[in-house]
């Protein structure tokens, strides 16, 4: 296990990291680390963090993360591929993402919202005690079925539902358990050789054959809806216009799709389940939240907000960053040499072809040079004044640099519906059942809560 002793038994990955970063930071510009058999280094110093992620980013543009297109497809998307491939695809895929784009889909996620303010109405009925990161999850379930796949999962309605069931699974249940992930990270070209997959079987099964109905459906019958998976199937069926590709396959077509649900419904699910947390906690915020909210609402008729007026609410924004501050959904980050590396200012340093860099995304938000008491819970630090004194590496809850978080307009669009409506229309405290501490889950790829996050939730404005 190298230096991973714990992993995802004891400790989640951000952890070791993070805790490697306080340990070593000040001795050099990074810090050696064996993952499994493979050496790899611990990025301690801002300067080299700059380079890595932005100034050299050809000689960092890979992730270095394991996937395997052949024998296990869905793994084949932009956030784990590289060379090449990477940049044919963020270049096409970026359209999808733009503002403009986002206004198109913005009225999905109001009829979500109504329907989520409906559901929780009808649950304090029957306890005031709510999950509200599970709460969350199938708000943000609904949102991305239907823009990514065009069907209406209705998952706030049946809590049963397998879109959320298997997204779930994928992050928090490994098909392998910490060794044998230790070997195939160690060892990843033999691993491919060997046809190692990491999907569990039954995610696989349930993701490609509902991609493929999909598809075979809108194909079929003419259908656009001008949402995500449209965009892919252009890229598929136009294979001109991505000539360095070759035209997307069916695989790859079905991996972006899976990618954008994955990392959509869980990464804002837990943001936003986080952010509850804190605000139970702290009813000064939580009030100052809500008056700042409910201004802006009360200008328009139910609580139809603009798409434009949503996203310039500072108060909203300051809690949410403050939010991936203190919980990263990426804990840690990774790049990887593609050539000889010598660190500069330090000669005598030299990062080989092919090391794995950790980027202690946890560690640099919990250090205290650059946020003082970084226990607690303050959105003044990302007031403008603030952010505009701080440095871009210093934050990096969507990362940083030309692979930065491609979804970060989305995400940030249904966090922030999501928060403002709840916030408006209820308000939360602590529980018997609220986890103080938080303990986060080892097992899950992204920073996640171990336990159901439990609320006390009461009513105090009446439904729309």
């Amino acid at each position: 296990m190298g230096n991973m002793q714990g992993l995802r038994t004891k400790y989640h990955v951000g952890e070791i990291i993070a805790n490697y970063y306080h340990k070593y930071k000040g001795s050099g510009p990074f810090a050696g680390i064996f993952l499994g058999h493979k050496p790899a280094a611990v990025i301690l110093d801002k300067d080299l963090l700059k380079q890595v992620l932005i100034k050299e980013f050809s000689n960092f543009a890979d992730r270095g993360l394991y996937y395997n297109e052949k024998d296990d497809p869905l793994t084949g998307h932009l956030v784990f591929v590289g060379g090449d491939k990477w940049r044919s695809l963020r270049a096409k895929m970026s359209p999808t993402f733009t503002s403009g784009k986002m206004k198109c889909m913005y009225d999905t996620l109001q009829t979500v919202g109504h329907r989520l303010l409906d559901v929780m109405y009808e649950k304090i009925e029957q306890s005031s005690e709510l999950d509200m990161r599970d709460i969350m999850a199938h708000f943000n379930t609904d949102i991305i079925g239907s823009v990514a796949f065009g069907i209406e999962c209705n998952s706030l309605k049946n809590p049963e539902n397998r879109f959320l069931a298997m997204g779930r699974k994928s992050i928090e249940v490994p098909r392998h358990n910490a060794l044998i992930m230790a070997l195939i990270d160690s060892f990843p070209e033999l691993a491919r050789k060997l046809g190692m997959r990491v999907l569990p079987e039954d995610v696989h099964r349930f993701f490609m054959s509902m991609i493929k109905e999909t598809v075979e459906y809108r194909e079929k019958h003419h259908i656009r809806r001008n949402d995500f998976l449209d965009m892919v199937l252009d890229l598929k069926n136009n294979p001109e216009s991505i000539a360095t590709l070759g035209g997307l396959t069916f695989e790859e077509l079905a991996a972006q799709v899976y990618m954008f649900f994955v990392a959509g419904f869980e990464t804002s699910s837990s943001t936003m389940g986080f952010a509850l947390y804190e605000l139970a906690q702290n009813q000064q915020l939580q009030d100052r939240l809500r008056h700042e909210v409910n201004e802006v609402f009360d200008q328009f008729p139910d609580d139809n907000i603009s798409y434009e007026v949503l996203m310039d609410i500072p108060y909203l924004d300051q809690i949410l960053c403050e939010t991936l501050r203190k919980y990263p959904v990426g804990s840690a980050l990774t790049r990887q040499s593609l050539n000889d590396y010598v660190v500069p200012d330090h000669p005598e340093y030299v990062i080989p072809k092919g090391t794995l860099l950790f980027i202690p995304v946890l560690g640099i938000h919990f250090d205290p040079e650059f946020y003082p008491n970084p226990d607690e819970f303050d959105p003044e630090r990302f007031s403008s004044e603030a952010v505009k004194q701080r440095d871009s590496v210093e934050f990096l809850g969507f990362g940083d640099g030309p692979r930065t978080c491609i979804g970060m307009r989305f995400g940030k669009m249904q966090s922030r519906l999501g928060l403002a409506i709840v916030i408006r229309h209820f308000r939360f405290t602590v529980c018997s059942r609220t986890d103080i501490p938080m303990q986060i889950n080892p097992e899950s790829l992204v920073w996640s809560p171990k336990h159901d996050l439990y609320l006390n939730v009461e009513a105090i404005r009446g439904r729309i």
